[in-house]
Order: structure tokens, then sequence, then C-alpha cells
């Protein structure tokens, strides 16, 4: 097996940790934070279910995105389908035929549209870039790690698309490797400088994912502004270490 080989499952292995701990801390963390305002956004729910609904609303079809400006919905959620189709596509490296989720991930409508989907993956990430730069209210709030972000989105699915309609990369020896990862029996890595390039900006993107405002993800379930029932006169909100300082002060 060739050092590059070695050292690409290391660092493979080292993104994983940071990932799932990295995640782990700040889903913790987001938990912990006391909400000590009722602060749902209105017009808002007044039941838990129908938090639910906002939340799954918001998660599958970003309606407050929509309501706000339709350009940037179609971009943002353009590239987030085509990162779901691209990810389901993707298992198939990762696990083998007996595997549960095989029969879903083999299905060729999957395969063919997250084969496919990288160009809207594309078209969506070019638009999010497009309006970071063209748009004045958007370019003064954005840091250099804004368009760092998306340059490196767009590396990853630009390199994707390379391997798979202009540079073929040996799928066999990639699943393989990857496989070999999963079940701690290293195999070794294809030499395509393409592919090198794609694993090296997807381990970055592991390695960055829990410090970087890519959190949103996890983060929205924790959004006091979505996750709260609008209900401050119905039922005083008192954040936990607010009620244990009263019940303290009686």
């Amino acid at each position: 097996m060739s050092a590059l080989s070695v050292v690409y499952a290391l660092l493979f292995y080292a993104a994983t940790v940071v990932l799932i701990g990295g995640l782990t801390y700040k889903i913790w963390q987001y938990a912990k934070t006391p909400a000590p305002l009722k602060i749902p956004t209105t017009p808002a729910p007044v039941t838990r279910g129908g938090v639910v609904m906002r939340l799954a609303r918001e998660v599958v079809l970003f309606e407050s995105l929509f309501k706000a400006t339709k350009w940037t919905w179609i971009f943002g959620w353009m590239f987030h389908l085509a990162l779901l189709l691209a990810f389901f596509r993707h298992l198939r490296y990762a696990i083998s035929p007996d595997n549960p989720l095989w029969p879903l991930v083999s299905l060729p409508v999957v395969q063919t549209f997250g084969k496919y989907g990288g160009y809207a993956m594309l078209i969506g990430l070019l638009g999010l870039l497009g309006r970071r730069v063209f748009v004045d209210r958007v370019r003064y709030i954005s840091a250099p790690s804004d368009y760092l972000m998306l340059l490196m989105l767009l590396g990853i699915a630009g390199t994707g698309m390379l391997m798979t309609f202009v540079s073929h990369t040996d799928i066999v020896a990639l699943k393989a490797f990857v496989l070999g990862l999963v079940r701690f029996d290293w195999q070794a890595l294809p030499s395509s400088p393409l592919l090198v390039v794609h694993l090296s900006l997807v381990a970055l993107l592991m390695l960055i994912f829990p410090f970087s405002k890519l959190l949103h993800a996890p983060g929205i379930f924790f959004s006091p502004t979505r996750n709260q029932v609008d209900n401050p006169r119905e039922r005083r909100h008192l954040a936990p270490w607010a009620a244990q300082l009263e019940t303290e002060s009686k």
C-alpha cells in the first residue's frame, strides 16, 4: 500500500472524529443554552404540533427563505436537494450489497438523479456565490470565510463532475478503499489526481463543518424563533435557570 493511501486513511479517520465530536459538542451546547424570552417569529403556531409542522416546512421547503427572497430560495433549495441526492448516490461506496440500505441507494432513479444532480449543485452554488458578489447588502455582511466555503463546495462539486463525465477514476478500487476504512481493513487508494483533490476538499469540509456557519443544519432545530410556541399570554415562559432562581428565592 502506498504512503498516499495511508495518509488519506488517517486523514479521514481524523476528520470523522472531529466531525462527530464537534457536532456532538455543538448540539449539546445549543441544547444547554437558555432561552429566557418568548421570541417566536410571528405569525407563529400556538400549539406544539404547529411548531413541529413549522420546523418541517423550514427544513424541507425553506419556507421563511421563500417568503424573503425567491432567487436565493431557488439557488439554496436547488443546492441542498442536489446535495441530498449526491449523499445517497455516494452511499453505495460505503456500504455492501448485504446492507439494508442497499436496495434504496442502488435504485436507478437514485443513481441517475444523483449523477445529473451535480449540475443542479453547481448552478445553485454559482447562484449563491453571485448573490454574495453582486447584491450590495449581502456583500456588505459577507466575511472572507463565506466566499471560501462556497468556493470549497464548488471545488467538491466540480471535481466530482469531472470524475463522472470527463476523467473517470477506478470506481471499484475507490469502493474497496472506502469499505476498507469502514471495516478497518485498509486498501490502496486509486492513483487519480482529481480524486485526491476531491477527497482532500471533502476531508477539509468535515474538519471545519462543526466550527463554521454550515452548522445552521442542526442549529435550526434549536432556534427559539422557530421552535417556540406562541403562547406568552396563556403560559408564563421561564428558562430552567430562571425557574430555579425563583424557587430558591421563595
